[in-house]
């Protein structure tokens, strides 16, 4: 199927298959999510050299790490030595791959207080055929990077493989409201921390009242087919007095910068030097030329949604929040999100313009909403509750629709995204739980679609 006149593929899904990684996989619900399926986890899934891996917590509270050939429907589990600490959807497991030495790295457990940190052997992952798939491939839970302790207010692990093939690791120093984002970084011998790159200081004013402290809440951090490394990002305010109402969220705007020199320093969208990490000059909200869509913080924006980016190096975001079409004040941003949310693609064309175009499909949810795009950049919107949504290049990503519904699938809310699987077979993995109820633990599953060839 093509789009009409564009010689390019439209977007497609294709049903491959659904398994099952856990029967009683951990459940309960906090922040208005799961452990195990927060969509900001990068990554609870990812594939790497023809295998897929997965982590997630299991009902006796022990972090899991699976892996399955590609194509394959069963997976062979490891129990690590971790057990989950507390009843907290932060806590997620995120997974990173180094290159430089085929190890795979996982952060556990952390929110606003220390991490655990493990890691394979070298060439567990390079040589997944040979090497054996054991417990005595992983290492013990550590508290440091090797040795290399951060921060003790750690929050929101994020990997990112370099260019070169080293390990970056993104995650927050401080707590919501009042902290700032911190790079750290694996050469294949040892983690070094390349330290903060952003603010919480600086006086922010709506008109509604001031703030003094906030933080950069990231939609991702990706790298680009040409080493470019970019962060579209929302800033959360410390003080109640610049909403409308208490009962909303104090998220507003959506900033844009990027770093050609692997995150040692920042450039706002017209390429001027608003930062160096590490140093005191770190990007701050009184930074000139930060906002790409600008939004208040009356419409309940969300945090930590989602990014990525095309095949020519171009930035795509997704961001939502509840438009003015429905009011100018909401006043309790979980129901106000459910009756009235809606998500928007944002991306910046070949011209250097950036383009907002809503999707036409109501969250009927308070959370996340993931963004994919496949070889033809097509984009999909992997909704709450596993529903995805396309629009075609072709048409300037203008003609959203709904292709699947997910009916069939019974999950809770917010899904996990196999980033990298896409690139590599043009399969869009999707790591989802099934409703429960209390803390009564439910299946955690795979469910796999074919993208246009």
């Amino acid at each position: 199927m093509t789009a009409a006149g564009s010689g390019l593929a439209a977007p497609t899904l294709t049903l491959l298959d659904r398994t099952q990684l856990d029967a009683t996989a951990v459940y309960f619900v906090s922040y208005d999510g799961l452990v195990n399926n927060n969509s900001f986890q990068k990554n609870g899934l990812l594939t790497y050299k023809g295998h897929q891996y997965a982590a997630w917590y299991t009902a006796t509270r022990n972090a899991v790490v699976a892996r399955r050939a590609l194509g394959a429907t069963t997976w062979s589990r490891i129990t690590l030595a971790h057990t989950l600490k507390s009843d907290d959807s932060h806590n997620v497991i995120s997974m990173g791959v180094s290159r430089v030495d085929g190890r795979l790295h996982l952060n556990m457990d952390s929110h606003s207080d220390g991490f655990f940190y493990v890691k394979s052997i070298a060439g567990l992952l390079d040589n997944p055929a040979s090497t054996a798939w054991t417990s005595a491939a992983f290492g013990a839970a550590q508290t440091t990077l090797d040795g290399v302790a951060l921060t003790t207010q750690f929050t929101y692990p994020q990997f990112i493989s370099t260019p070169e093939g080293r390990l970056q690791l993104s995650y927050r120093v401080g707590i919501s409201g009042n902290g700032r984002n911190a790079l750290a970084e694996y050469d294949g011998s040892a983690w070094t921390a390349l330290g903060e790159w952003t603010a919480a200081t600086g006086t922010y004013t709506s008109t509604h009242g001031s703030s003094t402290a906030r933080n950069m809440y990231l939609h991702g951090i990706d790298y680009d087919v040409n080493g470019r490394l970019h962060a579209l990002f929302t800033w959360r305010e410390q003080s109640a007095a610049v909403m409308c109402d208490a009962g909303g969220l104090t998220n507003h705007d959506t900033g844009y910068v990027y770093s050609t020199d692997r995150g040692r320093s920042w450039r706002n969208d017209a390429g001027t030097a608003v930062g160096t990490t590490g140093s005191s000059d770190i990007v701050s909200v009184t930074d000139s030329g930060l906002v790409v869509d600008s939004l208040n913080p009356d419409h309940s924006l969300m945090n930590q949604e989602s990014q990525t980016t095309d095949s020519t190096g171009l930035p795509h975001a997704i961001i939502s929040y509840v438009p003015g079409r429905f009011g100018q004040c909401t006043t309790d941003y979980v129901t106000d999100r459910i009756a009235h949310g809606r998500a928007f693609h944002l991306r910046k064309n070949s011209a250097g313009t950036w383009q907002k175009t809503e999707i036409p499909i109501a969250l009927a949810s308070s959370q996340r909403t993931r963004l994919v795009l496949d070889r033809y950049d097509n984009a999909y919107a992997v909704l709450p509750y596993g529903r995805i949504a396309g629009a075609s290049k072709a048409s300037g990503h203008t003609d959203w629709a709904l292709l699947y519904d997910a009916s069939d699938l019974n999950a809770f809310g917010e899904v996990v995204v196999d980033e990298l699987r896409v690139r590599a077979d043009n399969v869009l993995s999707i790591m989802y739980q099934e409703k429960s109820s209390g803390t009564t633990p439910s299946p955690l599953h795979v469910v796999d679609f074919a993208l246009p060839a």
